[in-house]
């Protein structure tokens, strides 16, 4: 069992008590059109569609999928990882520049969308020493190809909670060893839930397959959870609390967790700025990851 699996329960368990003792919403505000015609083919009006939300900017992802017949694109501008950790003495520094990573979205029927995640170019510079001896290397090219689908099991358009499904496959199309050697895929199920004086609370939990990552093409598992509470300060700025864990199964490989904080800025209701850090807070965590961008519905 994760380190902080009973804490995240018991979290989950008080997200649902406070979305209970919020005051429930009259009845014409809980009721929606019928949405369930609408298809790719057939776009949802613009007068019907729901609130955009997007999956991240953190490790927490969202429950509510993309209107059907409308696109959304998710773009990092640049996203920066440094690594400088030691390990039985052996000294290792990495850092790496993801250049324009992308989630590129389609809304297929109004419970359903269709993700691609793409890595156009990845900057990776590795430096170790061991027993005196210092080496380097330095990898670039385009990443790894994810394509996902993500089903809302309740709650996207209308109630206090709602619970996605997004199974995925990434797909090795990594040049220079900047990405994995065999297929990954998984599970990331991401629930949100409003809370009063307009906070948002989100949780999720991820259950992937991935590379071994201290070398070979064997596989392990991995479960990771997160947990964001998020409330705006201001019309159209919205500041973001994260905690996030990833334990791993691969022997000899500890569990990762962070701090993560950042804004989210709202220019209109289909277009988005946000920035961030995540802070390493275990061993095998990265130190720092900063990231700046962009989500953009139409």
């Amino acid at each position: 069992m994760s380190p902080l699996s009973k804490p995240f329960c018991c979290l989950a368990a008080l997200a649902v008590l406070a979305c209970r003792t919020e005051a429930q919403p009259s009845g014409d505000t809980q009721l929606s059109a019928d949405k369930g015609g609408y298809n790719f083919f057939n776009p949802t009006p613009a007068n019907l569609m729901r609130e955009m939300s997007i999956d991240g900017p953190g490790a927490t992802e969202s429950p509510y999928t993309v209107d059907a017949g409308h696109f959304q694109i998710e773009l990092d501008f640049v996203f920066y990882t440094a690594v400088a950790q030691t390990f039985d003495g052996d000294a290792f520094h990495f850092n790496e520049w993801d250049v324009a990573p992308m989630n590129l979205k389609v809304g297929l029927l109004n419970d359903l969308d269709l993700q691609v995640l793409l890595e156009p170019y990845i900057h990776q510079y590795e430096r170790d020493e061991f027993e005196g001896v210092r080496s380097a290397v330095t990898r670039h090219g385009f990443g790894d190809t994810t394509v996902r689908l993500k089903y809302n099991v309740w709650g996207n358009d209308h109630g206090p909670t709602a619970l996605g499904l997004t199974p995925f496959v990434t797909i090795p199309t990594s040049q220079n060893g900047v990405g994995a050697d065999i297929v990954q895929g998984g599970l990331i199920v991401p629930f949100a839930a409003k809370l009063p004086w307009d906070a948002h609370l989100g949780l999720t939990s991820r259950f992937v397959s991935a590379q071994d990552i201290l070398g070979g093409r064997s596989r392990h598992e991995e479960y990771g959870n997160s947990i964001l509470l998020a409330r705006p300060i201001l019309r159209n700025l919205e500041p973001y609390v994260e905690f996030a864990s990833n334990v791993s199964t691969e022997q000899g490989v500890g569990w990762v967790g962070s701090f993560d904080s950042g804004l989210m800025w709202w220019l209109t209701d289909d277009l988005q700025l946000n920035a961030g850090a995540n802070i390493g807070m275990t061993k095998w965590a990265d130190n720092w990851e900063f990231f700046a961008g962009l989500a953009w519905r139409y």
